[in-house]
């Protein structure tokens, strides 16, 4: 799998053009729409790991499709990205980043215990399954 700045310095433009095209809207895609939804369903002071999230929405194995459908989230959406988190209750931006930062101080205001990077257990949710 390349990077996006690999492709951004050896990739032909057309071929990133392609690629565009081809993946469509967000809007578009059912898969993405259920992980908004299921994202949405997380109750405030809880919070949802991204493998859990996939599973809920009927996409066992696609923890990282949970993670790009949150990147493309219109802002309009409202979404409680900040609700979801990586395994085993990691903060999984980099610990000296804004979004790090955002994220401790978005949980923290919903009284979610934040220590060193990771949430406790007591706080995480349990998703139906779709």
């Amino acid at each position: 799998m390349r990077s996006k700045a690999f492709a951004e310095l050896f990739l032909p433009q057309s071929s990133q053009k392609a690629r565009a095209a081809r993946s469509g809207a967000p809007e578009d895609n059912p898969a993405i729409q259920e992980i908004w939804h299921v994202v949405g369903a997380i109750p405030r002071g809880q919070v949802s790991t991204y493998g859990a999230v996939a599973r809920a929405a009927g996409l066992p194995g696609r923890a990282r499709l949970v993670g790009r459908a949150l990147r493309l989230a219109p802002k309009g959406l409202r979404l409680p990205w900040h609700r979801v988190v990586g395994a085993g209750g990691r903060i999984v931006f980099p610990r000296l980043s804004l979004e790090h930062r955002e994220q401790s101080r978005r949980l923290k205001a919903e009284k979610v215990a934040v220590k060193a990077g990771r949430v406790g257990g007591a706080f995480m949710t349990t998703l139906d399954a779709k």
